[in-house]
Formats: C-alpha cells, sequence, structure tokens
C-alpha cells in the first residue's frame, strides 16, 4: 500500500503522489501493478470505502521518471483538472542531471517534435517537419558537480519525451537515458529527471496550490540537493 509520507497533498478532491522511478502511473500492456492501485487501495482501507474506488488521472509521467503525480478523487476535480492539464493553467517545473554543462547556463528551446509510436521515441527538429508539434521549454544550470549537472527546466508545452528530446538535441544527455544518447544506464533502471514542482488553481477551492517533491535519496541527487539549499 502507499506510504503516507509520499503524499504530498491531500482533500477531498485530490490527492498528490512523489512517483519512486519504475512505477507506472496507470496500467499499460505490461499489466504490472501501478501507482493509481497503491493509491486505490490506501483510500479504500484510509477511509474504509466500499466498492471500487474513483481515481482520476489527469497527466502522467514516464515510468523512468520521479516525482510529482496529480490523482482527482472526483469526477468533478477530474473534468476541472483536464481542462487545466490540456491548457496553460498548469506550471511544471522539473529537475534534469545530464552529463555535460550547458553552453549557455540559461535559456529557451524551441524545437518541433515528431513522434515514433513504433520505437516509442521523439526527435527534436530545429525546423518544422511533417506531422511535428512545436515544444517549449526553458533551462536553468542550477550546480555542477565534477562529472554531472543539474538543470531546472520549466515545460511550457506536454509533448512525447519533450524534455528528453530536447536536451538531447543540444547535446546533453539526462543520466541514465540510454534511449536518447546516455552512456550508461541508471542501477535502478530509470532516468535522473524528476517533476519537482506543480503550480494550478485548486479544481474546487479556486485557490493557488504549489507543491514540490523531494527528490530520490541517493547520493548524487542529495549532493545536488545540498547544493542548490546552500
Amino acid at each position: 500500500m502507499l506510504e503516507k509520507n509520499r503524499i504530498l497533498y491531500e482533500d477531498n478532491h485530490l490527492i498528490v503522489v512523489n512517483k519512486r522511478v519504475g512505477e507506472l502511473v496507470q496500467g499499460d500492456e505490461t499489466g504490472d501493478r501501478t501507482l493509481a492501485d497503491d493509491v486505490k487501495e490506501y483510500l479504500k482501507v484510509t477511509y474504509n470505502k466500499p466498492g471500487n474506488v474513483y481515481l482520476g488521472i489527469p497527466h502522467r509521467l514516464d515510468r523512468p521518471t520521479s516525482g510529482i503525480v496529480v490523482y482527482a478523487k472526483t469526477e468533478k476535480a477530474l473534468i476541472r483538472l483536464n481542462e487545466m492539464f490540456r491548457g496553460s493553467g498548469v506550471k511544471k517545473v522539473y529537475w534534469a542531471i545530464v552529463d555535460k554543462r550547458p553552453i549557455k547556463e540559461s535559456s529557451a528551446l524551441i524545437h518541433y517534435i515528431v513522434r515514433n509510436s513504433e520505437t516509442n521515441k521523439s526527435i527534436a527538429y530545429s525546423v518544422e517537419k511533417k506531422g511535428s508539434k512545436i515544444a517549449k521549454l526553458d533551462y536553468t544550470l542550477l550546480a555542477s558537480s565534477d562529472n554531472y549537472h543539474l538543470l531546472e527546466i520549466n515545460l511550457h508545452t506536454g509533448r512525447h519525451h519533450q524534455i528528453r528530446a530536447q536536451l538531447a538535441a543540444i547535446g546533453l544527455h539526462i543520466k541514465g537515458d540510454l534511449k536518447y544518447g546516455a552512456a550508461r544506464s541508471n542501477k535502478d533502471g530509470g532516468i535522473c529527471l524528476h517533476a519537482r514542482s506543480i503550480t494550478f488553481i485548486h479544481p474546487v477551492k479556486k485557490t493557488e496550490l504549489k507543491i514540490i517533491a523531494p527528490p530520490p535519496s541517493d547520493n548524487l541527487w542529495s549532493c545536488f540537493l545540498g547544493k542548490v539549499e546552500e
């Protein structure tokens, strides 16, 4: 069952969870147990809910990433969250550990992304291509170690593998991300991309919510967290 210390926010309408590397946000062809299954079990046991527990999923995170996942506990909340995630009503900030220091310490990136469904991979181009979708983000270099660098990324569009593809297009590879050019995998099979914070207007209460997720508790993430908090 879901551990309470992974719950970042909860009320009658929402539950926000810190996803671990390797967890599925919702079911796929593997049939593996999902984070949604764990959240439903938590709600069922904690609140003695009979029958099936409602849980809406307004957005997703890739399986190898970690960080914030928002779930809706009511259909009303889900409908409104869906609208916000489809539009520009949600501010999403990610942290990424990359293998090279970017040429510019901060920059805005605009690419045109083409998704290949067969390989489950996206390629970011500098010019528009047939079937492409525009992708926008900006990044800032937060800290560096001997071999790696921590970027903070503001995501302005929500394309398939957008951060991974856009960083690869400028020669930066997320640690562990073999699919997009990293030299080696991580021991846990994940990649060092973390959904760090999310800001949006509560779908029912209409107040602003900003939620922050601690990064995974390994040595490299802990090192960078210490540098950022200095």
